[in-house]
């Protein structure tokens, strides 16, 4: 059978290879609304931690520049699947706790203890919890999407890929600023301003800042008889470089959001049948089905409902980065220093009913510190790097239970982790020929993490809590404890060849072999043995592409073939050891990934003003068996989040008004295919296939103003983002993507 498996492997590894070269047009995923003309156009990224053209990295890589996030309304993290294929992004909750998944492999999990499996960096700081995910974007410099496992330069969790956030930089060409803001649906506002001060020659500054004011939510609590989602945030940054010769450069950075907000709530469903429920149809899962007291929800309209908790949102947030590089003659030396200090409170009502069968009010706090070192430097022979990471944080989460109409009582759930980890790192571009170069990479990580929590059984009201058994006026009964270490040690490696038969075309192929570390379910449960550690997964990829450009023709193309080899998958999985169900996060032995990627941007000569572009993604996945509380599971379920198709497809038009002014009229759509939300590929919360468009039409003069009217999901369409089943306890819910948004922005520089 071994034998067998592994022959299957290389033929669908050859048949991937074969593909990629075969086709060699599609895109270098530039999703921009003007296609480069010429060389100066060049896209820029810092994907391998220095200045390179996109077209000398040999990563499938997408790229969105400032113009591209204003243009598009890019200002979360959810708002990605915009401009690249095979990447999904989902909210476990409406409007928080979003997941990233690249090619299928994304954390499913909720919990502000874990790290993604796709890194996300800001400014080079690796962000270590899935709580710092919820930001606002504001001026940003470039965003940057690497697919595949990144372990070799990137921190400690790159199984799926990586996120780079780049901010603006302060400059010293001259004093300048802009100032915009937007007025949409739902009496939405925000203002944004930016001022960059040229101190002196060796000395510039930038501050920038955003505020978003939103007093109308999207969502309708019935039972409080109000919209809810309203928000309220502000987000400021403040930066200071500093160039005291041509060989020091010193970027300090002190950034923070405050946000008093509020949070929509998912659909509910329900398990058991009404004497309304249509005749052929079954539960649980159809409007018609009830919860143990008899709701249903039959209007329709996800995004109104009767839910038993407070909206209310609250944040608090600052960073602080200091990044100094210099030229040491033999070497540069750049060091990256992070710290981050977090708190939120918010909650969930995860029955989604009027009653508090399932709620809780979570209290999350962050406190992480991280330092980067690295030497490079580029000879004739070798482009080589090498440097040491080490981080530290300190996650807090806690769960208050109100689980009063169901058990009778109320909980309180807690987990108090504490990480440290440790790595060193080497990275070569060795030159083969002068359009040939072999890629060497190799990460050597160690990580140590302790937890310290359960959950307790307060035994609060009268008579006595139906969950333990136990009268009122007995002590909190610990239901599930955990006071365990794990220590994971691992290598990461990358072997690559990059080809360039001529400076505007790369032809790459790689191995590479990425880890998440192990840690710890953070969540409620009902026993401690749901609270076992989960192990470490380890992916190896393999993959080929080709990227180009073509001036002439207004053409960028790219495509990448992919085959990965996956193993103890962490994923969640329901678990019924304590005798009370709960979805928990644990591992599947194994998974088999392959698919492809392929982007094309063209601007054609004959239509001036013409920008087309497009990006497809193929996927396919494949679980293999596990145990889950309704017994084995075969092999052959689909990774969560892992649609078999995803397309983007843009067009713009820019034409010339007057001698200074221009107009644009430009529409994006994006189509993404079925795809299940858990390991078990339950059907009652699976995605169906979907269109999305976004319209909008500027009048504008270069670098002066411009002014927009917008549109975001147009056709309001109505699709699923997440869902959870939990009907064996009467219940359910499900995430709905936003509705329909418009207005109109503006924006003025100086």
């Amino acid at each position: 059978m071994k034998s067998h498996k592994t022959s299957s492997r290389h033929h669908r590894v050859a048949l991937l290879t074969l593909s990629a070269l075969a086709l060699g047009v599609s895109s270098q995923a530039h999703a921009q609304d003007a296609a480069p003309s010429d060389d100066s156009d060049e896209i820029i990224v810092t994907a391998q931690k220095r200045a390179q053209s996109a077209l000398d990295v040999g990563i499938t890589l997408a790229v969105a520049d400032q113009e591209v996030l204003e243009a598009r309304r890019v200002e979360v993290v959810t708002d990605l699947v915009s401009f690249t294929p095979n990447v999904s992004v989902k909210d476990n909750v409406p409007g928080l706790l979003p997941v990233i998944t690249i090619r299928g492999v994304g954390l499913n999990d909720f919990s502000a203890t874990n790290n993604p499996s796709a890194g996300v960096y800001v400014d080079e700081v690796s962000l270590s919890s899935l709580a710092l995910m919820n930001f606002d974007f504001f001026d940003i410099e470039r965003l940057e999407v690497l697919k595949g496992p990144q372990g070799t330069l990137y921190g400690r969790t790159a199984t799926a890929g990586a996120l780079n956030i780049v901010t603006a930089r302060p400059t010293f060409d001259r004093l300048s600023g802009k100032l915009g803001g937007s007025w949409g649906n739902y009496q939405a506002k925000d203002i944004q301003a930016m001022v960059n001060v040229p101190v002196s020659e060796t000395l510039a500054l930038r501050f920038a800042g955003k505020g978003i004011f939103q007093d109308k939510g999207y969502y309708f609590n019935q039972r409080l008889n109000r919209d809810i989602g309203r928000r309220e945030v502000f987000l400021g940054r403040a930066q200071a470089l500093w160039e005291p010769s041509d060989k020091v450069e010193v970027l300090l950075k002190v950034e923070g959001q405050r946000s008093r907000s509020e949070l929509g709530s998912g659909e509910f469903l329900g398990a058991f049948p009404t004497p309304t429920l249509p005749a052929g149809v079954s539960c649980p899962g159809a409007p018609q089905c009830s919860d143990f007291f008899g709701y249903t929800d039959t209007d329709g309209n996800p995004f109104r409902g009767n839910w038993s908790v407070s909206p209310d949102y609250a944040v608090n947030q600052v960073n602080t980065t200091a990044r100094i590089q210099a030229d040491l003659g033999f070497a540069t030396l750049t060091s990256v220093t992070g710290y981050i200090k977090f708190d939120r409170v918010w909650s969930a009502d995860t029955d989604g009913g009027p009653l508090p069968q399932l709620d809780f009010v979570t209290d999350d706090r962050v406190k992480q510190f991280s330092q980067e070192l690295r030497l490079s430097r580029d000879t004739e022979l070798v482009n080589w790097l090498v440097g040491a990471f080490y981080s530290k944080d300190h996650v807090e989460t806690s769960y208050s239970g109100n689980l009063s109409a169901l058990f009778n009582t109320t909980t309180f759930t807690s987990s108090d982790q504490r990480s440290k980890s440790a790595a060193v790192f080497a990275n070569g571009e060795w030159s083969i020929a002068d359009t040939l170069k072999f890629i060497t990479g190799v990460r050597y990580t160690s990580e140590r993490r302790t937890n310290i929590g359960g959950t307790t059984d307060l035994v609060s009201l009268a008579p006595g809590s139906a969950l333990t058994g136990a009268p009122l006026g007995s002590p909190p009964i610990p239901i599930a404890v955990s006071n365990a270490k794990i220590t994971d040690k691992n290598w990461s490696w990358k072997l690559g060849l990059n080809w360039k038969p001529s400076a505007r075309v790369l032809i790459y192929a790689s191995a590479t072999q990425g880890i998440k570390s192990g840690g710890f379910f953070a969540g409620v449960a009902t026993n401690s043995g749901q609270l076992i550690p989960y192990r470490p997964e380890k992916l190896i990829a393999y993959e080929v592409g080709v990227k180009g450009r073509a001036p002439s023709a207004g053409l960028s193309y790219g495509m990448s073939a992919f085959y990965y080899d996956y193993n103890d998958v962490q994923t969640f999985i329901r678990d019924f050891v304590g005798g009370l169900p709960i979805s928990r996060l644990g591992n599947v032995n194994s998974a088999e990934i392959y698919g492809l990627d392929a982007d094309l941007t063209l601007s054609p000569a004959v239509f001036d003003g013409l920008t087309l572009n497009a990006g497809l993604g193929l996927l396919h996945s494949k679980l293999s068996s596990f145990a889950s509380s309704g017994g084995d599971v075969p092999a052959g379920n689909r990774l969560p989040d892992a649609p078999k198709l995803s397309f983007n497809v843009g067009a713009s038009y820019e034409f010339s008004v007057t001698e200074n002014v221009s107009a644009r009229f430009a529409i994006d759509g994006r189509y993404q295919s079925s795809a299940f939300k858990d390991a078990l590929n339950d059907p009652i919360i699976e995605t169906k296939g979907y269109w999305v468009w976004d319209v909008r039409a500027s009048i504008l003069q270069d670098g002066d103003w411009d002014f927009s009217i917008w549109g975001k999901n147009l056709g309001d369409k109505r699709y699923v983002t997440q869902g959870v089943n939990q009907t064996v306890l009467g219940s359910g819910f499900r995430v709905y993507g936003a509705p329909r948004t418009y207005g109109i922005s503006a924006t003025k520089s100086f």
